[in-house]
């Protein structure tokens, strides 16, 4: 595999969309093993990967509570919690020799971007009505209109770029950082950039769940920005 790091998948196959997807497709397998195993003996007193991931849960309502409201952050915490999972579990393979981050190709990261960006709108829609929903995009000041929707436009598919390129730069940057102290000093520099790396990880899935309820928020409780 000339000028690639080595990967255990790439053993089958080394064409890039196939990498590409074995790997996306290995996080989304521990993932569900992962609720698996938290829902297969389920206890009043939670212990093992059942406490890990109740402790998970209520962190990610907590952390929706400020931005969305407690029964809004509940409603929206499948969502939000499967896109932290995919995230996480995506991430954390750049961390492991001999595997590569699916969240370090543009087509996962962009994917999941698309997917926030239909179902806030569609929320939005849904909640308030096309034509209220629509309307708030022009803004409080009706002869600005014309100015103001464009902008908000504009403004919302930047979103996109936003929460795809993010991540996608984030992870390909740590991965290529490494990759580069694995060539030139392979036994004691990569230390810390993995450590980095560990850090990053956990950083840029709190950012995009975040983010997440951050436009639920702005598309589902519009009479409150109004107030």
């Amino acid at each position: 595999m000339e000028g690639r790091i080595f990967t255990f998948l790439g053993v089958i196959s080394e064409n890039h969309s196939y990498l590409f997807a074995s790997h996306f497709i290995l996080a989304a397998i521990l993932v569900l093993l992962v609720a698996k195993m938290a829902t297969k003996s389920l206890k009043l007193v939670p212990t093992g990967t059942q406490n890990v991931m109740e402790a998970y849960l209520q962190g990610i309502v907590a952390m929706g509570r400020d931005v969305i409201g407690e029964s809004n952050a509940r409603k929206y915490l499948p969502l939000v919690a499967t896109i932290g999972l995919i995230v996480f579990f995506s991430n954390l393979m750049e961390i492991i020799p001999g595997f590569e981050p699916p969240s370090g190709n543009i087509n996962m990261t962009l994917t999941l971007a698309l997917i926030v960006f239909i179902y806030y709108n569609f929320e939005g829609i849904r909640k308030n009505g096309l034509v209220h929903y629509f309307a708030h995009f022009a803004g409080p000041v009706k002869w600005l209109a014309p100015l103001m929707f464009p902008i908000e436009i504009v403004s919302h598919i930047s979103r996109i770029i936003s929460l795809s390129f993010r991540l996608f730069g984030n992870i390909k940057g740590d991965d290529l950082f490494v990759m580069v102290l694995l060539l030139l000093v392979p036994w004691i520099a990569p230390i810390p950039g993995f450590m980095l790396m560990a850090f990053s990880a956990i950083l840029q899935t709190f950012i995009f769940m975040i983010l997440t309820y951050v436009y639920l928020a702005g598309a589902v409780m519009l009479e409150e920005e109004t107030l």
